[in-house]
């Protein structure tokens, strides 16, 4: 079984690469839900989403969320009525979204939410949300403190950023099936997803930072920067605010008690070649860092770095089994 931790655009094509190259009923994939909000009433869940919508072949290329060829009647419709705007919600995506308000008014858990929705859609892998206790990104700036999706999305990350929070975390414990699928995974894979607001919430329930530093599975993460700035989106932005270089380096940081492998770009051989050398991390456990083209621009790269990733993971666990044997 192979397991990756995702979040945002990043991630979802991540996973896209992945399901060309491994059968889907062999992926489980554990997603962040600090972004979940109400909009209008609904409860919508962006990067369970986006997943879904991936691995159903619905996922807009063109947006890289929300449902392809979607139409926004309603959105419009809830404009002219003076309603907000600014989070764009398709006819068909929205859909979704009342079926989990449903669901959820029902009683039945974001897992079990989640399990039905994918089943409708006739997905095969396994999509867990990282917890079915509410947490919430909270996004410290010069206005105040706002939640994840009226930053990025309504204010368009351009306010300068304090502090970082995930309000509720302490009370949250890993949604079932997290913590054995770390514990059973053949690899552990990280999307290039933003390490603040992506993974960093997934990382802070309870539990699962813990699970991935006791896991035999080999842990191979892509990253999100390339030089000193994030692919896309305000990774660099929220690393600098939690104290993070922004830059490969960063991420090993982020990652620093788990980590195996990182995937980085070809551009950044030189600053891979330094971090090694400085033996940064030789007092927790090695790090292998692979440089390779970690762009995604196409079906094509996706899959490329899919196969890739595992690949290094293989290469990684047989290393390892080997050095047990001596």
């Amino acid at each position: 079984m192979i397991v990756v931790l995702t979040g945002g655009t990043g991630g979802a094509k991540f996973v896209d690469g992945l399901s060309r190259v491994v059968p889907h009923e062999d992926l489980t994939i554990i997603v962040n839900t600090g972004d979940d909000h109400e909009w209008w009433g609904p409860y919508v869940s962006p990067d369970i989403d986006s997943i879904a919508y991936v691995l159903a072949g619905l996922l807009s290329n063109e947006r890289g969320w929300g449902v392809s060829g979607d139409s926004f009647h309603c959105l419009q419709a809830m404009q002219t009525l003076g309603e907000p705007a600014w989070f764009s919600v398709g006819d068909r995506d929205l859909a979704t979204h009342l079926l989990r308000t449903r669901l959820l008014a029902e009683g039945r858990t974001l897992t079990e939410a989640t399990q039905t929705i994918a089943e409708r859609l006739g997905i095969r892998a396994r999509i867990l949300p990282m917890s079915d206790t509410r947490v919430e990104t909270r996004i410290a700036t010069s206005i105040g403190e706002i939640g994840f999706e009226e930053y990025f999305v309504k204010r368009r990350y351009q306010d300068k950023v304090n502090s970082v929070r995930f309000a509720g975390v302490p009370e949250a414990q890993p949604a079932p099936g997290v913590l054995d699928a770390l514990a059973t995974a053949e690899a552990v894979l990280i999307a290039p997803s933003n390490p603040i607001t992506s993974i960093g919430p997934i990382l802070a329930v309870p539990g699962i930072r813990g699970a991935l530093a006791e896991t035999s599975a080999q842990v191979v993460a892509v990253s999100p920067i390339i030089g000193t700035a994030a692919v896309s989106g305000p990774a660099g932005a929220l690393m600098s605010a939690q104290g993070l270089p922004v830059s490969i380096a960063g991420i090993a940081n982020a990652y620093d008690d788990f980590l195996d492998v990182l995937l980085a770009d070809n551009s950044d051989r030189e600053s891979a070649r330094d971090f090694e050398s400085h033996g940064q991390y030789e007092e927790n456990r090695r790090l292998q860092i692979h440089c390779t083209n970690i762009l995604m621009r196409n079906s094509e790269d996706r899959e490329a770095i899919a196969r890739t990733v595992l690949s290094l993971a293989r290469q990684e666990l047989m290393a390892a089994s080997a050095e047990e044997t001596k």
